[in-house]
């Protein structure tokens, strides 16, 4: 237990808004509540979303952004960001910038599109994803569509994760975690640094309604990385909570609810 009137760790979200409240900045913030972090955003884009998709994107101008990170970091101050949703080249470049200048764990979770396909990143800003983000990510936690995306490199098995995550390695982030949850059979994932090589399995839960996952676990990652714990332990903490929140995921509208972010306070 911390003592009362002392501030918890300090964890700043880079990501868009997602209205319906499964992912981005509110599954973020969720996240670090659940897991006992002080949790702070940096807004880069407005969606009007909700169980069934993404019915529009407005990303908010790389002025806008850039005050909203300078007024908490220079103030307050962080032991990790998390980035998201960055919509744009220009606001990926920007943002890197920021990270780069900033002396914390950075965990990149690089969102290409949303649960239900929608694009959430423009194709021109791949590059920019590739040559300014990765650079400067301490943990990249792509899925196997988003290891296509940026490397044009497929996943169909288990033995192909390596490669996958030695593709993603070459473009400069500590580690790389290579989300296999797309895969048959059981949940398993791929962290590695180059060296040392860490397979996550988790059992497969019989429930569709996953929204939010991507953004929970990246959230849950720099949580752990704010507390201090070295990045193995962060992304092992962080895959059993969302493997929970996952088997409490509940319905919510017509479509995809969103994964379960208090599961463990209501047990």
């Amino acid at each position: 237990m911390r003592p009362a009137g002392q501030a918890p760790p300090r964890v700043l979200t880079v990501a868009g808004s997602d209205s319906g409240g499964g992912a981005g900045i509110q599954a973020d913030l969720k996240t670090m509540l659940a897991l006992g972090v002080h949790g702070m955003s940096v807004i880069t884009a407005v969606t009007a979303q909700n169980s069934l998709g993404v019915q529009g994107a407005w990303e908010l101008p790389v002025e806008a952004v850039r005050a909203q990170y300078r007024s908490v970091v220079d103030d307050i101050g962080v032991q990790a960001v998390k980035t998201g949703m960055l919509a744009s080249a220009e606001l990926v470049e920007a943002v890197a910038e920021l990270i780069s200048g900033t002396d914390a764990p950075v965990v990149v979770d690089p969102v290409g599109v949303s649960k239900h396909g929608d694009p959430l990143l423009a194709a021109s800003a791949l590059d920019s994803v590739r040559t300014r983000l990765l650079p400067v990510a301490t943990v990249a936690t792509p899925n196997l569509d988003e290891v296509a995306q940026l490397t044009g490199f497929r996943v169909t098995s288990e033995a192909d994760l390596r490669p996958a995550a030695e593709a993603v390695l070459a473009y400069g982030p500590q580690w790389v975690l290579i989300k296999g949850g797309h895969l048959t059979g059981e949940a398993v994932d791929l962290l590695t640094d180059g060296e040392q090589e860490f397979r996550l399995r988790a059992p497969r839960h019989d429930n569709r309604h996953t929204h939010g996952t991507g953004c929970t676990l990246a959230s849950a990652i720099a949580s752990g990385l704010a507390k201090g714990l070295a990045v193995p332990e962060a992304v092992t903490a962080a895959k059993e909570y969302v493997t929970g929140a996952i088997a409490h995921g509940f319905a919510l509208g017509a479509g995809i609810g969103p994964v379960d972010h208090g599961w463990r306070l209501e047990q």
